[in-house]
């Protein structure tokens, strides 16, 4: 999502074998165990690299058997065209010493070209948000939000999209969306901009799950300063058919502050999420309220092993007939006392020399010079 913009306890590793990849979760309780701010490296504002503006990074992802991380830009081509990065980051002493960028790839279509921007052609230009890493194939899979323009003259509506690459960044498939992701003119469906934001592979690599940022139209209203049960949905994909197999629900929390002046502009929603085994996931919410530099990211657990399917479901709004996600408050960033941007990326790094796993996080700046493209560092602590 476009505007400014955790605490983990649990994580997985990526195991690899010669016969298969697995997804491996740590046995510590979540009661036992705790996530320690350690750094913040800023990359500089308009960094130039392979001739392309490096900004708006909306994921990071960790290929943990070459050491490299994976970051996309949400830039809809309107800088450069449509691309990820890939990098190093080095850790010394518990801070970021170095982020060294090694290559630039623009993202195919699935007739080979790179994306167009929204002045060539809108109706094939991607909103790049989420992407994640798959070390048994050696593929990314990357999100679009589509969009949703609605003019008086003529209106532009593109379904989200997930797309599977390789590392060059050549298309190879896709996924089903389910009917109630497609974009409408009436009010129904995806609200603009507040789409799929993020994806983390799940269950041993046979679900790709996704989350809309805000709710559907029919499922009820956007969060707003008061509690509003404002819910949003989870969808776990099969990652052999393709296809939708289940949804959940997920009620976001109030915006966390005022805005100035009091009809500014607010939003809380979610922007990525790890799953980390037994049904449960590292749920990033992001609030951001006009007048207020700093967004408010919380970190929340959130178990989905007792929450109802609501495919069927046609709307959110009477909570009587299904049970929503079990989500439980990690962390508050605002109690580090550090800036905290519009943080849209997390994913697990190497072990620090503790033995603990590193944790980080990224903020998309937007390519404004006012916003920061912030690399947090945290450390795993189990006690």
């Amino acid at each position: 999502m476009k505007y400014i913009l955790p605490t983990i306890l649990l994580f997985f590793l990526f195991t690899v074998s010669c016969k298969s990849i697995k997804q491996i979760t740590l046995t510590t309780p979540p009661e036992e165990a705790s996530l320690a701010y350690l750094d913040t490296y800023t990359i500089p504002n308009n960094f130039q690299f392979n001739k392309s503006t490096v900004g708006g990074l909306s994921s990071i992802d960790y290929d943990v058997k070459k050491d490299r991380f994976y970051f996309i830009s949400d830039d809809r081509s309107a800088i450069n065209p449509a691309r990820f990065y890939s990098a190093t980051i080095a850790i010394n002493n518990n801070k970021i010493d170095t982020v060294v960028f090694t290559n630039c790839t623009f993202l195919l279509d699935n007739k080979g070209k790179t994306y167009p921007s929204s002045k060539t052609d809108p109706t094939q230009t991607p909103d790049p948000e989420s992407m994640r890493y798959h070390p048994g194939t050696n593929q990314l899979v990357w999100s679009s939000e589509g969009e949703r323009s609605i003019r008086p003259k003529e209106s532009i509506l593109i379904n989200p999209g997930v797309y599977f690459i390789d590392t060059n960044g050549v298309w190879k498939d896709s996924l089903e969306m389910p009917i109630n992701l497609y974009m409408r003119l009436t009010e129904k469906g995806p609200r603009q901009n507040g789409v799929l934001e993020g994806m983390s592979y799940a269950d041993q690599y046979r679900l790709l799950m996704l989350n809309l940022e805000e709710p559907l139209y029919e499922d009820g209203p956007r969060a707003d300063l008061q509690p509003n049960k404002a819910m949003i949905r989870f969808f776990a994909f099969d990652t052999k058919s393709k296809k939708c197999i289940k949804q959940y629900a997920y009620e976001l929390d109030p915006v966390a502050h005022q805005p100035n002046p009091s009809n500014g502009f607010i939003v809380n929603g979610v922007p990525e999420f790890l799953w980390i085994g037994n049904n449960q996931l590292l749920v990033l919410e992001r609030s951001f309220s006009t007048g207020r530099l700093p967004c408010t990211i919380k970190i929340y657990l959130a178990d989905y092993g007792a929450a109802s399917d609501v495919t069927n479901i046609a709307t959110l709004k009477d909570t009587a007939l299904y049970q929503p996600m079990k989500k439980t408050l990690l962390m508050n960033m605002d109690q580090l006392g550090i800036f905290t941007d519009n943080i849209e990326g997390i994913s697990l790094g190497p072990l620090l020399p503790n033995g603990n796993r590193s944790v980080l996080l990224v903020a998309d700046n937007n390519f404004s010079p006012l916003q920061r493209s912030q690399i947090i560092l945290m450390g795993l602590k189990t006690k």
